[in-house]
């Protein structure tokens, strides 16, 4: 059809470049972007999120006695922003392990 003929380009130097690839030693957004996973492991994972949900959860205790025995440092704002951060890590760690239930539910219904 073109009598052998192949364009060659250079696709990577045709990309129009943005700011985001013009910071130094950032890696460019647009190509070679791999991301490894820290864990692999699903033990791991589940026993990360489960020590930082013990965390989160005894924050706002640590935080009342604080204020209660007048630290100047601690707030009754920041009390209740410790509050609504455990509130949210239990909401979290519950529809987690609902899904999770439901996941394996649905791997042992499979008929082999």
């Amino acid at each position: 059809m073109f009598n052998g003929f192949y364009p060659r380009y250079d696709l990577e130097a045709r990309i129009q470049h943005t700011k985001l690839d013009s910071w130094g030693n950032i890696p460019s957004a647009r190509m070679n972007r791999i991301e490894e996973p820290a864990t692999t492991d699903f033990q791991s994972v589940m026993s990360g999120l489960v020590e930082n949900l013990n965390t989160s959860m005894n924050a706002p205790d640590n935080l009342l006695k604080d204020a209660m025995m007048g630290s100047e440092n601690v707030d009754i704002h920041d009390v209740m922003i410790a509050m609504s951060k455990a509130e949210l890590a239990v909401n979290v760690a519950t529809t987690a392990t609902g899904k999770i239930i439901q996941a394996y539910d649905k791997i042992m219904q499979i008929q082999i």
